[in-house]
């Protein structure tokens, strides 16, 4: 008969998968996964990208890095529609449109952060980013009187460092789930198609202020959605910030305690 020796470091192996494999059971069939990321502390850091609920809330989002051409046109579309927005501004665009700002700031939309010189974060030190966060909401700041707790990372670049790191700055980090390509410029038909049939609860939908094709769809897609049952607000208004935690997708869910 052969006999089987199994080292204790072995051993100790294979009792922490089976109790791993053990948890994972007991907690996929109560629905509890955020107790099990928790635990074993295995999850990916990610930013939000949109947020569940059962209301037909939707936040609308629109990041300023380059031109202002288009700015107040499309501000005077959402004043029309009573839709009020969030603008993730670049600290070089305030440097350069400091009446606009101001402007986005009276007119009652969320101003959030985009970095002050639109680096690519994931390739940049955790210092430097701090720096770009910390400048651009003191910039703003000094021109509305509010900094920001609300950042986009540039060209939607991100790893786990980079999230973590912008929560130490005492941001959310924030996506989009609803991708309009407008900076693409791809038709006024395609952009309309793509934001009105993706759309859904919870939704954060990404235009930008330097597209030109966006002012001459936007009150098309607000009126639209609008038809549709849903309502705009900020992207403040639409995320927890408390009890929550985010899935393998990005979707950003309460902690519900039974």
């Amino acid at each position: 008969m052969k006999v089987v020796v199994i080292s204790k470091k072995s051993l100790a192996k294979s009792m922490i998968v089976m109790f791993i494999f053990l948890f994972s059971i007991l907690y996929a069939a109560t629905g509890r996964y955020e107790l099990l990321n928790v635990f074993l502390n295995t999850q990916r850091e990610l930013p939000i990208y949109c947020v569940e609920t059962d209301e037909k809330k939707i936040a609308i989002t629109f990041d300023a890095a380059w031109g202002n051409e288009y700015t107040d046109e499309i501000l005077d579309i959402l004043e029309k529609n009573g839709v009020r927005a969030t603008f993730f501004l670049v600290g070089s665009w305030v440097d350069k449109y400091p009446e606009t700002v101001k402007k986005i700031f009276e007119k009652g939309h969320e101003i959030g952060n985009h970095s002050t010189t639109h680096p690519h974060f994931s390739q940049i030190t955790p210092d430097k980013m701090k720096e770009e966060i910390f400048k651009t909401s003191d910039k703003i700041k000094r021109i509305t009187g509010k900094g920001t707790n609300l950042f986009r990372p540039p060209f939607g670049d991100y790893n786990s460092l980079v999230v973590k790191t912008v929560k130490e700055t005492g941001h959310f980090c924030i996506q989009w789930d609803v991708d309009s390509i407008d900076w693409k410029d791809p038709g006024e038909d395609v952009i309309y198609s793509r934001v009105v049939s993706r759309v859904t609860n919870g939704s954060i939908i990404l235009f930008h202020n330097y597209a030109k094709q966006t002012p001459k769809v936007l009150d098309g897609i607000l009126k639209e959605l609008k038809r549709k049952g849903y309502e705009f607000v900020t992207v403040s208004e639409l995320i927890y910030k408390e009890n929550y935690y985010i899935d393998h997708t990005g979707r950003q869910k309460p902690i519900k305690n039974n």
